[in-house]
């Protein structure tokens, strides 16, 4: 008899002992949720994309020139470089372009390389190149060298990068008269000369 009310003691205190645990859980639990939910959710947005590659090193990539000649990332070592996410049947990036060639005229002469990536064929990049009159150097990359890169968040996308490697701006479509695009049009151009001063060109 005193074995089993011994058991039944044992019994009830386990039972107890669990119950605090599960509250003891639930309250923690409840607590890290409700701190979750005030934490401010960041989307991964075009916008937010660009902002975070701020500050990081532009990465590794190798392709081929209209010419078909092996073009690297060591090739752009010390140099001020906006890069053009393209392809051919890409409206917007047509529609941009002649704001692109104009930034060429302006500041190709402060040494500033301007380097247009794309998936098509060097080939057929090439025609393209020649009956579009497209400024930027033309370099072809397959799209699972695309897709390694990482730095484009869907085309266009326009990659300014400092002397030191590392990406200074990044924005979508480049446009000096379009509303939607204006502002972040100015400010790229504006990054970009602050860098050409700040390298004493």
């Amino acid at each position: 008899m005193k074995s089993c009310q011994h058991l039944a003691g044992l019994f009830l205190s386990l039972a107890f002992s669990m119950k605090t645990y599960i509250v003891t859980f639930l309250l923690l639990a409840t607590s890290f949720f409700a701190k979750a939910q005030d934490a401010p959710v960041r989307w991964a947005t075009q916008e937010t994309f660009f902002e975070d590659l701020v500050g990081k090193d532009l990465p590794d990539f190798k392709g081929l020139t209209v010419n078909k000649i092996s073009f690297k990332r060591e090739a752009l070592k010390n140099e001020i470089v906006l890069i053009n996410f393209w392809f051919e049947k890409c409206p917007p990036c047509i529609a941009e372009m002649p704001e692109l060639n104009k930034l060429v005229d302006k500041y190709a002469k402060q040494k500033v390389k301007f380097i247009a990536i794309t998936y098509n064929l060097p080939s057929s990049a090439k025609r393209f190149q020649n009956r579009n009159g497209y400024k930027y150097e033309v370099v072809s990359l397959t799209k699972e060298e695309l897709r390694k890169l990482n730095i484009n968040h869907g085309f266009p996308s326009n990659i300014l990068v400092g002397r030191d490697g590392k990406i200074l701006y990044a924005t979508a479509n480049i446009s000096f008269s379009d509303p939607d695009f204006k502002a972040k049009s100015i400010l790229l151009e504006e990054k970009l000369k602050a860098e050409i001063e700040k390298s004493g060109h």
